[in-house]
């Protein structure tokens, strides 16, 4: 065969290739979509990966029951900012150009924002705090555009999670209180802190943390100021930091409550809120709706309705801690 006839014979394969692709799909896959029959999702987040592990298992877990198969209906691209929100811009640009039919923004405001400035007509599922109070939406019942999701932070707990510390441990007089100074509903939340601080009787320090950086200079006045408990404020960037926190407290023996039950399973004494992993979970209904055809803005943004009392046991003997028997008998679970 001479050369040229191989090269003719070669190209007539790849020709008869592409036209029976054409004949059973209708179209061949373009780069960067979905290939027919297959949905593509995109899942960004600020933090590390090693922190979301057990949420993302949630995550799958719920698409799984909705009849979600990765490899084969389902493809999920992953991108991690690593605590570090400038990376988020060129994230979220790497999952545009894959074109996904939708992308699950998680980790706060600052994922949010990022994803909500590069589009306005992929469809976002978003976990956030307070979403109205973030300036994400306008509104919980009809966000309107290209966004809904779920609300991980309920209003008015900051004073109730302080009356349980002081309940808890009676003799806490000094409490440090970190803080996330870039998320907007702070503010409002400080005020109820101050104030539920006075009638408590206690004497609150306060140590502002945007980011993983500031958080280790935060900890670092910490042990300066001569306070006997923790308290951290509601807040998804702070919750990714969880487990640097919990580490914190523990080496220097000061009990805390903080406002995610994984901060106790992660070593901390004592929670009060929502459940992070449960809130994943439920994240898989939005994906599963917008995918069968609803439109993101229809779709009211989902609220937590339960909050949980959660202690660790071990944590409070390994800190000499005696927690009275009326609050471990109010806790919803108490970690052995």
């Amino acid at each position: 065969m001479t050369r040229r006839a191989l090269v003719w014979a070669v190209l007539g394969g790849v020709a008869a290739v592409a036209i029976a692709l054409v004949i059973r799909y209708g179209s061949p896959p373009t780069p960067g979509g979905s290939a027919p029959g297959v949905h593509r999702i995109g899942f960004i987040n600020v933090g590390p990966e090693t922190v979301n592990a057990t949420n993302v298992a949630a995550f799958r877990a719920g698409l799984a029951e909705l009849g979600y198969v990765e490899g084969r209906n389902l493809t999920i691209d992953f991108r991690w900012a690593d605590s570090k929100p400038d990376r988020l811009a060129s994230l979220v640009n790497e999952l545009l150009v894959l074109k996904p039919d939708l992308i699950v923004s998680t980790g706060g405001p600052p994922t949010v924002r990022a994803v909500k400035a590069a589009t306005t007509s992929v469809p976002v599922v978003f976990i956030t705090g307070d979403p109205v109070d973030e300036r994400i939406v306008s509104n919980l019942s009809r966000p309107g555009g290209n966004l809904t999701g779920l609300a991980v932070l309920g209003n008015n707990l900051e004073p109730k999670r302080l009356e349980l510390l002081k309940e808890a441990l009676p003799g806490v007089s000094r409490v440090a209180v970190i803080w996330n100074p870039g998320n907007p509903s702070t503010a409002e939340s400080l005020d109820e802190i101050r104030s539920s601080a006075r009638a408590l009787n206690l004497a609150l320090s306060f140590f502002a943390a945007r980011n993983a950086r500031e958080l280790d200079s935060a900890l670092s006045k910490v042990l300066s100021a001569h306070v006997d408990s923790i308290y951290v404020v509601g807040d998804p960037v702070l919750g990714y930091e969880r487990q640097r926190i919990v580490d914190f407290a523990r080496t220097n023996r000061l009990p805390g409550i903080y406002f995610w039950r994984e901060f106790v399973q992660d070593g901390g004494l004592m929670s009060f809120g929502t459940s992070l992993t449960a809130t994943f979970r439920r994240a898989a209904t939005y994906v599963d709706k917008i995918l069968k055809g609803a439109k993101p803005g229809d779709l009211p943004i989902e609220q937590p309705t339960k909050f949980e009392l959660v202690i660790n046991a071990r944590t409070a003997k390994a800190l000499g801690i005696t927690i009275p028997q009326p609050v471990l008998l109010r806790a919803d679970e108490v970690i052995q």
